[in-house]
C-alpha cells in the first residue's frame, strides 16, 4: 500500500505540474493581418491590417544583412513581396512561421550563378540556444523577435498573408510612387476605337458565373499594397 500511495501521490505531483506549465500556442480573434511589412534598415516588422498597424516588433536579421538574398549562405535577408507559407510549432528557435523565399525569380537569379539561392527563410524567436551576447543580426537569413513575440505572431498571422520586406521606407515610398504612376497611365489611355460596320450585334447576355480565384501558387509574389500605410510610411 505504501508503495501504491506513494506512486498516486508522484502521479498527481506531475499533473499539477503540468497543469501549471504555460502554453506557447496562443489564442488571437481579433483584427485579420491582411499583410506584413519589413522595413530592413530599422529593423522594425510591422503587422498591418490594411492601414492600420496592430503590432510593431524590433527584430533581428541575417549576419550580412545588406541586400537581398542572392545565394544560399550569404547570411542576407530576402528583400520583396512573398507570403507566408507554413509554420512549425517544433522549432528549435521556439515557434516559426516561414516566408515563400525562394520565388522562380530568386531561383533563376541563383542559377545564374551557377549556385542555389537557399531557403528556410523563417520569422522565430530566440530559443534556447540563444546567447545574450548575441549581435543584432544573428540569424542565417532569418527575421528574429523574442519568444513572447514570436507566440503573438504565430497565433495573430494565417498562412497566406503577404509579406514585403524593403531595404529602407525610401524604397516602399519609390515603389508606391511608381504603382500610382502606372495606374494613372491606365486610366488616361485612349479607349480602343469601336468596330463600325452594317451588321446589328445582339448583346451578349451577361456571364454569372462565379470563379473562385487560384490558390497562389508556391513561388508566387504577392502585389505591394497601393497606398502604404500613413503609420509606417515615415
Amino acid at each position: 500500500m505504501t508503495k501504491i500511495r506513494a506512486l498516486l501521490i508522484l502521479t498527481a505531483l506531475a499533473a499539477l505540474a503540468a497543469c501549471g506549465e504555460r502554453s506557447k500556442f496562443q489564442s488571437y480573434e481579433g483584427t485579420e493581418v491582411t499583410r506584413l511589412i519589413l522595413f530592413k534598415d530599422e529593423r522594425k516588422l510591422f503587422l498591418m491590417h490594411d492601414d492600420e498597424v496592430l503590432r510593431e516588433y524590433a527584430v533581428g536579421l541575417g549576419f550580412a544583412p545588406d541586400g537581398h538574398k542572392e545565394i544560399e549562405g550569404d547570411g542576407r535577408t530576402p528583400e520583396g513581396h512573398y507570403f507566408i507559407n507554413r509554420r512549425n510549432p517544433n522549432s528549435r528557435f521556439h515557434l516559426s512561421i516561414g516566408i515563400s523565399y525562394p520565388n522562380e525569380v530568386d531561383v533563376a537569379r541563383a542559377q545564374s550563378l551557377g549556385k542555389t539561392p537557399g531557403g528556410d527563410i523563417f520569422i522565430h524567436g530566440r530559443g534556447p540556444t540563444y546567447w545574450q551576447d548575441a549581435p543584432e543580426d544573428w540569424t542565417f537569413g532569418c527575421v528574429a523577435v523574442t519568444d513572447e513575440e514570436i507566440e503573438t505572431i504565430y497565433a495573430m498571422v494565417r498562412n497566406g498573408t503577404p509579406i514585403s520586406i524593403y531595404p529602407s521606407r525610401a524604397h516602399m515610398k519609390a515603389e508606391m510612387k511608381a504603382l500610382r504612376r502606372q495606374a494613372r497611365q491606365a486610366r488616361n489611355a485612349p479607349a480602343a476605337a469601336p468596330v463600325v460596320g452594317t451588321t446589328a450585334l445582339t448583346p451578349a447576355k451577361a456571364d454569372t458565373t462565379v470563379v473562385e480565384p487560384a490558390p497562389a501558387a508556391p513561388g508566387a509574389v504577392a502585389p505591394p499594397p497601393l497606398i502604404p500605410s500613413a503609420a509606417v510610411a515615415g
